[in-house]
Parts: C-alpha cells; structure tokens; sequence
C-alpha cells in the first residue's frame, strides 16, 4: 500500500470515528439543547421512530444525491462510506457514554463534543477521500460563493436547525453555541490536520528505502 494512501485512509477514518464521538457527547449535553443536524435528525426520530444514527444516514444519502446532480459527479466512495459510518459511530457512543444528569458535567461534555466534533471534521476531510454529505455541501457552497469554511458552515447549521425546530426536535442556547462556533474550530482543525498529514507522509517515505517509496 502507498504510504500517503495509509495515512490518508488512516486520517479519514479516525475523523470519522471523531466526529461520531463528537455528535455523541454533545447529545448527552442534551440540557443545553443539541447540535442543530441533530435537532432535525431527532425531530425526524421523534415523528416517525428508527435512530438518530439511522436518520443521519437518511439525510446523507439525500445530500449526497442532491450535490451529485449539481456537480454531475458521482461522489467519491469515501463520501458514502461517511455516510454510513457516522450514522453507526453515533448510534454506538450514544449507546456506550452513560448519561450524565448532573448541569456540570452535561456542560463539561458538552464543550468537550464542541472541539471534538471540529476536530473530527478537520482530521476526515484533510486527506481528500470524499467529504461527508454535510460539508460536501459546505465545500460546494464555499466554492460557488466565496466565503469561508467558518460562514458557510454556520449559515447551513443555522437553517437546518430551523427546520429541525419546526418538526419538533429539542433547540437550546447549546444548538447556537454549536452553529456558532463549531466552523471555526474546522477552520483551525483542517489547517493543522492538512500539515500533520503532509508531514507524516513526507518523513515515512524518506525513511523508506527506494523501492518503497510508492
């Protein structure tokens, strides 16, 4: 296997797993209310049952066919392999995180989830293997518009929430916090994510011998 194909594969799974984890804590914050995708995914559960892992997988999948009309693109494998997987890394860690009851401690994971869940997003997208459906939207819109990461981001989160308050899903002072500040720890994440990545590849190769360096 190439060695950039490892770290790449390497990187995109783990943000994945990240970000799962991310999702997960910030649901057990669930007093101060949840992201907004999730506040959509659990307005969706609350009407008409499955998961909430099972309705992120729903909702990628609509995404994903909706940006492969508008880019005349079939999506990468790595873009529906994060579809899936994102669904089933929150319906896990919701499963095994206990919950919490005390405000402290749902505040104290809550922030947590916060930098974990920007951090998985940077880590998964740094090695190119296909964007999640989310911020494969994030990306076409940065793209066609102009604006950073961090406004495109947070306008998205801001009207999916919307539309998650209005089927009935749980909005809090934690669903703004999130929209708000979750695109910029991305904007940091993916900068340090895209230079760890090239430094690593670059160092393995140079300590390869010759005929390895594929």
């Amino acid at each position: 296997m190439k060695v950039s194909m490892y770290y790449r594969w390497l990187f995109f799974l783990f943000g994945m797993m990240l970000l799962g984890l991310g999702i997960s804590m910030t649901i057990k914050g669930d007093r101060l209310g949840i992201g907004p995708w999730d506040v959509l995914h659990v307005g969706l559960y609350e009407n008409f049952g499955l998961t909430i892992g099972s309705w992120s997988i729903i909702a990628g999948f609509t995404l994903i066919s909706t940006t492969s009309l508008v880019r005349r693109k079939w999506p990468q494998f790595g873009t529906w392999l994060n579809m899936l997987l994102i669904g089933l890394f929150i319906d896990l860690f919701n499963y095994l995180i206990p919950d919490i009851h005390s405000l402290a401690g749902q505040i104290l994971i809550f922030t947590a989830g916060i930098i974990v869940m920007g951090y998985g997003v940077g880590v998964y997208v740094a090695p190119k293997m296909g964007a999640g459906p989310r911020d494969d939207l994030m990306l076409i819109l940065v793209q066609q518009t102009g604006f950073s990461v961090s406004t495109i981001r947070t306008s998205i989160e801001v009207a999916v929430a919307l539309i998650g308050w209005m089927l009935g899903g749980p909005v809090g002072i934690g669903t703004i916090v999130i929209a708000l500040l979750v695109g910029r720890v991305v904007q940091v994440s993916l900068v340090q994510s895209e230079s760890l990545l090239k430094r690593l590849i670059l160092k393995h190769q140079a300590e390869l011998p010759p005929i390895l360096k594929v």
